[in-house]
């Protein structure tokens, strides 16, 4: 059984959802949203972010972490931001020795809804579909556990393709 740290990384608010995969059943654990929107300060919103996903894994104890790419758009500060609370979504989890994996959002969508395309409303009604007893009170939380179904049938796929038949 491996456990894995989905992370759906954001400056104001960090998506996190904890799975157990085994072959390909999948089990939710924990999911949550770190919050950082009323903190003023870029450095101390990381230092924030830094400091719950340290909590989260030392209370989870994940095997792997995934981490959704960033999504590039018009604002390129808005985008360089974001880009900030994904280095510490990389870091934390590298930082204690856990393999982290990298996702861009149209391969987490097309990995649990089965289309690229996938608006949120879609990507939460097959993470709750997949994980039975996840009720993600955020969308962040039900994208975070998208990244880390992803990951779980990523690790199946290349499992089944090292098994000679």
């Amino acid at each position: 059984m491996t456990r894995i740290l989905g992370i759906d990384p954001g400056l104001r608010f960090t998506g996190w959802g904890i799975v157990e995969s085994e072959g390909n059943r999948l089990r939710h654990v924990a999911d949550g949203v770190i919050s950082t929107a009323d903190i003023a300060d870029v450095p101390l919103r990381l230092r924030a972010l830094d400091a719950e996903l340290a909590e989260i894994l030392h209370r989870y104890a994940p095997d792997e972490a995934a981490v959704e790419e960033t999504y590039v758009n018009r604002n390129a500060t808005a985008t360089l931001k974001l880009g900030y609370a994904r280095g510490v979504a990389l870091l934390a989890p590298a930082r204690v020795g856990i393999p982290v994996f990298e996702y861009g959002a149209k391969t987490v969508k097309m990995a649990v809804v089965g289309t690229g395309n996938a608006d949120k409303d879609q990507v939460g009604l097959m993470v709750r579909r997949l994980l039975p007893g996840a009720v993600s009170k955020r969308a962040d939380a039900a994208d975070a556990l998208a990244v880390a179904i992803c990951h779980a049938h990523h690790r199946a796929s290349h499992a089944a393709w090292r098994v000679p038949a």
